[in-house]
């Protein structure tokens, strides 16, 4: 028994692993048929890839939107989500699945959270995000203690020399949220150019010039310290010389990898990497858990957000038979149905 079976379990009718574009469209469509989601994604906000990866990079595919960027869309589907009002569990991993002897499922995640539900749907993209780590020699010794991949909370920074490593979207982000509680705050580049948005690079150099941060050119080079607690960052010039900067914790954003993960230990039937699923459920070789958008594979597939919409509708329709069997469905448009503009809010 781990950490996550000592917690009381958390009920609700369905768990979605994955806070992309696909999941978060699944939970509307399970509200429709008033199934409640709990939303588990290792990241530590909603929005999967097009909130990690690329914000500012526009859609063109995405109906009814000529042009629409990530961060757009994923703000367009929190709003249609609201009334659902689901629950989010974030930074959170999903390390262990069982079945439950009544048939539902259930699940722990590596902060201690466990959910029984009815049925599961994976829509985790490309499978679970892992963030690339620094070749540094011995970083394992520090991680978790101070060297961190994700920033849970604010709050265990304050006070604290914090070396920010990177230049993309994450590295400003947290430079801008850390400036104010942190001791100190230094970001390193490799370079004066940086792929973040332009508004967040124009905060940081602000905040560089009132000397409130500071910002060095240069590369992770080694870590510093004894029994996991970093002393100092020794960061590389471009000319290959070294220089310290003193750091209680070290913050390196280069970006995240995909990997399936714990899920290809669940026993589910897989093809070339991905979760196998028939075309009218979407639902995996264990009955009760699905999968839609880009993790699943089936004849004719397509990697396309608007697909994996599509197989979101689907899915729940399948999924509300296994969370009450006797029940009986009738289709229901948005455009007519007075029920469901009460769910909505828009009656």
């Amino acid at each position: 028994m781990n950490k996550a079976d000592t917690r009381e379990p958390i009920q609700t009718d369905a768990v979605i692993i994955g806070a992309g574009p696909v999941g978060l469209f699944a939970v509307f469509e399970l509200g429709l048929l008033d199934l409640k989601a709990h939303v588990i994604d290792i990241l530590p906000k909603p929005g999967g890839q097009c909130a990690e990866l690329y914000p500012e990079k526009p859609i063109y595919d995405i109906p009814g939107w000529p042009v629409i960027t990530g961060e757009g869309l994923v703000e367009k589907l929190l709003a249609q989500i609201k009334p659902f009002s689901p629950h989010f569990h974030l930074g959170e991993r999903v390390e262990g699945l069982a079945r439950q002897k009544d048939g539902g499922f259930r699940l722990a995640t590596d902060n201690g959270t466990v959910i029984e539900a009815k049925v599961v749907v994976v829509a985790a993209g490309g499978g679970s995000f892992e963030s690339k780590k620094p070749p540094l020699a011995g970083i394992e010794d520090y991680e978790g203690k101070s060297v961190f991949y994700l920033v849970r909370r604010i709050e265990d920074f304050r006070g604290k020399r914090v070396v920010v490593a990177g230049g993309g979207d994450s590295a400003l982000d947290w430079t801008l949220n850390l400036a104010p509680v942190a001791k100190s705050l230094t970001l390193l580049h490799r370079r004066d150019q940086f792929r973040a948005a332009p508004d967040s690079v124009l905060k940081m150099k602000a905040l560089a010039s009132e000397g409130k941060i500071t910002f060095e050119l240069g590369q992770l080079h080694a870590l510093e310290g004894a029994d996991g607690k970093l002393a100092r960052v020794i960061a590389r010039r471009e000319d290959k010389s070294t220089f310290p900067l003193e750091a209680d914790a070290l913050l390196p954003f280069f970006g995240l990898t995909m990997k399936l993960g714990p899920v290809a230990n669940w026993g589910l039937k897989l093809a070339d990497g991905l979760i196998a699923v028939d075309t009218a459920k979407f639902q995996t070789s264990v009955p009760g858990i699905f999968a839609i958008g880009d993790i699943n594979t089936y004849p004719g597939k397509l990697k396309l957000i608007l697909c994996g919409f599509h197989e979101a509708a689907l899915m729940a329709q399948a999924a509300a038979h296994v969370v009450d069997p006797g029940r009986r469905i009738v289709f229901q448009y948005t455009t007519t149905s007075t029920s469901l503009h009460k769910k909505l809010g828009v009656s």
